[in-house]
């Protein structure tokens, strides 16, 4: 076979640093078209960006020429320096060491898209960022220690 084909959705989850609530409405719209920018730039189509006030769900269709890693680690390092850029602030604004990703099938890549649309009604429930996160770990059947997942 000559040719490589490929269509890997990825639904990428990371916060602010100590869950902090940096995201305004100021530049939440603006962050988010960052967001989904860069990832374009690094060749993995962004399809929604979306969050709440300390947190950012991406759903993208990762590159065939980038590891998960990469692209993740090269995404919140450009925002976070245009985060700095958006007045005195922003200065001390950062993103988590870590990171979640969850592939995802075409077929429901629509629910996915869904529940990015809708955080900030997800979220004005009072459902924290670290509930809606273990949900998700649990969903996908991932372990984790919560010694190490929020840093």
């Amino acid at each position: 076979m000559g040719q490589s084909l490929v269509k890997n959705y990825i639904h990428i989850v990371f916060s602010t640093k100590n869950r902090r609530h940096w995201i305004k409405p100021s530049i939440e719209k603006e962050l988010h078209a960052y967001l989904g920018g860069t990832c374009n730039e690094l060749g993995s189509q962004a399809v929604i960006v979306g969050g709440y006030t300390n947190h950012i769900h991406i759903l993208c269709m990762l590159s065939k020429k980038m590891a998960l890693m990469t692209l993740v680690q090269k995404v919140k390092a450009n925002s976070s320096a245009w985060v700095k850029t958006k007045g005195p602030e922003f200065v001390n604004f950062f993103w988590q060491k870590g990171y979640g990703a969850f592939s995802v099938r075409y077929d429901q890549a629509e629910v996915v898209i869904n529940y990015i649309k809708n955080q900030h009604e997800h979220h004005n429930r009072k459902i924290t960022f670290k509930e809606e996160y273990r949900k998700i770990l649990k969903e996908n059947e991932i372990e984790f220690d919560e010694t190490y997942v929020w840093e």
